[in-house]
């Protein structure tokens, strides 16, 4: 096979992939690779379908890549980095929404180890947003302060739900476990509940960690948990 040839295989399969229709001179000249008369580029295109790189649906109709045709452009003059801008481009944009994902995932997984370990309820907000997750509601319906208080599990239920994302950006958060007990959060729905806060990173991205529940919660193992799932999120 000549340099024309080589050429010419490799314009035919490039069009072909791009728009699933059998190629022509016609097209071929149009796109100004060639310089040579039509009737050069069908005798060309002839020989290509003889050696058994190119074949014809049917009469009228250009040419298409056969099997052998594909595995000689892929063995000698597939050039990777013809479309590597785009690949790479489209790629980091994948990767970084993938990473998000998991990172949304691997915050919603703390939060429920969280509330599998304690009776009061569980949140975090996500980086990158304002999405707060949060679980651990029926615990806390469960504590004799909610029972005794029909009012107060309404209060919690709208604070988590309307509440809580705003809450967060307006009080101290930082690498420290911070304590806000009773009215001194600044929550008139439910005066009687603690708020247990910290920060974690993911990616280099700080997001919030917190438990929720009533004042009379244990603070001391509250604490120790909060800290371990920081680090669960740190360690990966």
């Amino acid at each position: 096979m000549d340099a024309r040839q080589s050429k010419l295989l490799v314009a035919i399969i490039d069009q072909f992939i791009e728009t699933a229709l059998p190629v022509g001179s016609k097209r071929l000249l149009e796109a100004g690779e060639f310089c040579c008369s039509s009737a050069t580029l069908r005798s060309e295109m002839a020989r290509l379908e003889d050696e058994g790189f190119l074949q014809q649906p049917h009469v009228s109709a250009g040419r298409v890549p056969t099997a052998e045709g594909y595995r000689m452009y892929v063995r000698d003059y597939l050039e990777p980095s013809r479309n590597e801008i785009v690949v790479r481009k489209r790629f980091e944009s994948l990767k970084e929404h993938y990473f998000k994902r998991k990172d949304q995932e691997r915050v919603y997984e703390a939060v429920s180890m969280l509330v599998h370990m304690m009776p009061n309820v569980a949140f975090a907000k996500v980086p990158h947003k304002s999405l707060v997750y949060y679980l651990g509601l029926s615990n806390v319906l469960k504590q004799p302060e909610f029972q005794e208080d029909p009012g107060l599990v309404s209060g919690v239920a709208e604070v988590l739900e309307e509440h809580l994302s705003t809450i967060l950006d307006c009080i101290e958060i930082d690498d420290k476990v911070r304590y806000y007990i009773g009215d001194e959060h600044l929550l008139p729905q439910i005066p009687s509940c603690s708020l247990i806060v910290t920060e974690y990173v993911v990616r280099g991205q700080k997001g919030v960690i917190g438990i929720l529940g009533p004042m009379r919660m244990d603070y001391a193992y509250n604490t120790v948990a909060l800290e371990l799932a920081v680090d669960l999120l740190r360690a990966h």
